[in-house]
């Protein structure tokens, strides 16, 4: 055994060079690789503003840009979820604008309303009622029917909660109000720190390939394909200033709901209530629509076939005709 030691000697003394030229190699790719995306970072930085034209209304403590459709008929107010916008809506507004007083916000965080923290329901809620304070809406016969998606379900859900005698109806679309704990995992937010997260968030959505990849996957094989207006929709509102560091304050927190306990409570809410998905919908359960709808105490839910979880998109006649199934269910329930 003691003939072995000077042979392992030259090899461990190796291994530890190699080891250290090791070390010294990835310690010269961090440096560089970070000064490299810091001068990415202040090359591209406020690099977008939003589309001029848009309207504002200053809605509790944000300034809210908002877009309204039609003149006459009861008014339905559509509340947008986690990372879209008003424009998000562009497909079936203008279906219920032949019917109705068609209005839509974009909730703090997202689209081009300023960006004010906290990122809660609690804090899109108090945005939303003020919304309606705005708009006149909330008073007698001005009760607007409420439309949710996705995440925007859990806000539509707390503002009838609160203030019941405002609305005339309550609708969850692809959504079901309940915090679930959804998101990034939180070492996302450790592990991915700046400024190597804001150099793949920028690079990533230079790449049109990926922002079709998301939209197709959440969309759906009958959704319109995205020319270039339609990946600004979705690209530039992440580009504008203060974007980023709400981005990452949502993602930190994860995906907005209530708790299972305080969503049942809508069910002893005396408001015509629906709840709608599209059948194909791979972000919930199968089970979740009839579920929700059981929670809530609405009708069952209505499933549109083939869609995924963007339906408004996709399926936006068959978004029409249950929002018009609503209205006529709440014109009932004032009678």
């Amino acid at each position: 055994m003691t003939a072995d030691l000077p042979a392992q000697r030259p090899r461990r003394s190796r291994l530890r060079r190699w080891l250290g030229r090791a070390a010294l190699g990835c310690a010269v790719v961090l440096v560089v690789g970070t000064a490299a995306s810091f001068v990415y970072n202040s090359v591209t930085a406020g690099r977008a503003a939003p589309p001029r034209g848009l309207r504002y209304v200053q809605a509790a403590d944000i300034r809210t840009r908002f877009q309204t459709w039609g003149t006459t008929g009861p008014p339905v107010v559509l509340v947008h979820g986690a990372f879209e916008s008003v424009d998000t809506w562009s497909r079936l507004a203008p279906l219920l604008a032949r019917d109705h007083r068609v209005y839509a916000l974009d909730l703090t965080g997202d689209g081009y309303s300023e960006r004010h923290g906290p990122y809660t329901v609690d804090h899109f809620t108090r945005q939303l009622l003020g919304f309606l304070d705005a708009m006149h809406l909330g008073g007698p016969g001005e009760r607007p029917l409420l439309v949710g998606h996705s995440s925007g379900a859990a806000v539509v859900t707390e503002a009838a909660l609160r203030a019941p005698s405002r609305l005339g109806g309550v609708m969850l679309l692809d959504g079901d109000a309940l915090d679930t704990g959804a998101g990034p995992p939180r070492a996302f937010t450790y592990v991915l720190i700046d400024p190597y997260r804001t150099s793949l968030l920028r690079i990533g959505l230079g790449i049109d390939a990926v922002i079709r990849s998301v939209y197709d996957a959440q969309c759906g094989p009958a959704c319109p394909r995205l020319d270039p207006a339609g990946l600004d929709q979705w690209r530039r509102p992440l580009q504008v200033p203060g974007a980023e560091k709400a981005l990452w304050s949502m993602l930190s927190a994860g995906v907005p709901g209530l708790p299972a306990d305080q969503v049942a409570r809508l069910a002893g809410v005396r408001l015509p209530k629906s709840v709608v998905f599209g059948a194909q919908d791979d972000v919930f359960t199968r089970q979740t629509p009839q579920e929700t709808a059981r929670r809530i105490g609405a009708p069952p839910a209505t499933l549109i076939p083939g869609a995924r979880h963007l339906t408004m998109i996709s399926s936006p006649q068959a978004v029409a005709r249950a929002v018009d199934r609503l209205t006529a269910a709440s014109i009932r329930s004032s009678r």
